[in-house]
């Protein structure tokens, strides 16, 4: 064995080592405690989960003022035109919160949920954050998990939405309302895994919130299509319902209807 390999190897060895010791005191912290809070916190209620897509707009959101939503991201750049917030904030994606610690920092909301394995292995520190352990699969196209107990760990679903669905179902909700999953981008890869351009195609509520999109991971359609397949089946079988009340999109797995008519 030529001596790089063998550092390779006492290399991954020693960070699994210190991967599973800090996972073993994370399974054994208040943050796990806390997680555990929210079992059914709001059974039998309804919640909307907001996407950042380009029909997202500040009419709607004002309707919202008053229902428990979770916001992702970059949501915080539509926040100048609006006096709503988010109940609960999500973010999973590696180079959007790193690039945006500062933000996320500063957003005035009480739980913001966050993949543990930015704060073990990038020593990122997020405010008010509520760590939970992302769950990977090895299969190519990934089949994700869907979780039935958050503080154990959270299924990754290459879409923030999954998880957000996830930790709603946890919650105890009854029904979850999509809006502004558009389910489409500029440039995306398709199932061969080949990056596609469509110019005519927004990416997001406004132009600034893409502003580093050289830096940041192309999204994959078809693979967050799996996690929503996931979702949708799950949701028949326990009882719950999601529906998707973004206006237009291309997201046909959940059962659409008239975000307006939800108010009346």
């Amino acid at each position: 064995m030529s001596q790089n390999l063998l550092k390779e190897k006492v290399g991954i060895y020693k960070y699994k080592l210190t991967t599973f010791k800090k996972m073993q005191k994370f399974k054994h912290s208040d943050n796990v405690k806390l997680l555990k809070e929210f079992k059914n916190k709001y059974i039998n209620e309804r919640c909307f989960i907001i996407g950042n897509g380009p029909s997202l707009n500040v009419e709607d959101l004002e309707k919202l003022k008053n229902e428990i939503t979770f916001g992702f991201n970059r949501i915080y750049y539509i926040f100048k035109n609006t006096d709503w917030r988010p109940t609960f904030y999500c973010s999973e994606d590696i180079k959007i919160v790193t690039n945006s610690v500062e933000e996320i920092n500063n957003l005035d909301i009480k739980y913001k949920f966050i993949p543990v394995i930015l704060n073990h292995d990038y020593n990122i520190n997020i405010n008010n954050a509520v760590y939970f352990n992302h769950k990977y699969t090895k299969d190519n196209p990934p089949l994700p998990d869907f979780s039935e107990d958050i503080s154990k760990y959270i299924g990754c679903g290459s879409t923030v939405t999954y998880s957000a669905i996830q930790i709603a179902a946890y919650m105890g909700f009854k029904e979850i309302y999509l809006i502004g999953v558009d389910h489409s981008f500029a440039r995306y890869r398709n199932e061969k895994g080949e990056i596609v351009e469509d110019k005519n195609l927004k990416d997001y509520f406004c132009e600034e919130y893409n502003k580093d999109k050289e830096k940041l991971d192309i999204p994959s359609t078809v693979e967050s299509t799996l996690a929503y397949q996931k979702a949708e089946e799950y949701s028949r079988q326990h009882g719950f319902r999601i529906y998707n009340a973004t206006r237009g999109g291309k997201l046909e797995v959940f059962e659409r209807v008239d975000f307006d008519k939800l108010f009346d």
